[in-house]
């Protein structure tokens, strides 16, 4: 279903263990939602056999994510962008900055007046792009457009996999309230109660005999 509007645009700190693995800090307020434009880039094997194709094989690979917000304060930049605020409250931007990956979570909503819950768990930043004009006979409103680029978690999920999105229809059957209601008070962990053995042997790192 065709979504119609985009709000509720949070991101949270990510810390990571001597594996790299992910811990997510509390989701906090990015700033006003504009726009959001998700794109991704599949990695592609085909294999042939007997003058066809016999297996293909796409994969995630990377995404880019632009969002369109009404502001982007200091804090929130030097969390994103690796920018410092200085001893007089200035926001500094250098050429050696480089931001750390967040986890950005949002929610589009549908034409049926439901919403569409996102997390992409590993966003990295670059320096808001920002648009100046000068003061003319209409009024026209100027906005920064910050663009980051969306990759895997280094953090497994249950089943061996590297997830970099989840998203839930709050109207999609059998979603429980909870879901929704708790999106926002940390990032989404994906549950898998149950798991086929291979998916255990990838979990638990133990090998399991074939037969």
């Amino acid at each position: 279903m065709a979504t119609i509007g985009l709000d509720k645009l949070f991101y949270a700190k990510i810390t990571e263990g001597e594996n790299g693995e992910e811990t997510y800090d509390k989701p906090k307020s990015l700033a006003k939602a504009m726009s959001a434009e998700l794109s991704v880039e599949l990695a592609e094997a085909t294999l042939y056999a007997d003058d066809g194709a016999a297996e293909v094989v796409k994969e995630f690979q990377s995404g880019t994510l632009s969002l369109g917000v009404a502001d982007i304060g200091a804090a929130v930049a030097e969390d994103l962008t690796g920018a410092k605020i200085d001893d007089n409250k200035v926001l500094v931007s250098a050429s050696e900055d480089g931001g750390a990956p967040v986890a950005v979570g949002f929610r589009a909503k549908k034409a049926n007046g439901k919403y569409r819950y996102f997390w992409l768990y590993r966003v990295k930043f670059g320096i808001p792009a920002t648009n100046l004009t000068t003061k003319g006979e209409s009024i026209e409103f100027s906005t920064p457009t910050i663009e980051g680029t969306v990759m895997r978690r280094n953090k497994p999920d249950a089943q061996g996999k590297h997830p970099w999105k989840a998203e839930v229809s709050e109207d999609d059957a059998d979603v429980k309230a909870e879901t929704i209601t708790n999106w926002y008070n940390e990032v989404y962990e994906p549950k898998f109660d149950s798991l086929s053995p291979v998916a255990l042997k990838a979990a638990a790192g133990t090998k399991i005999k074939e037969v």
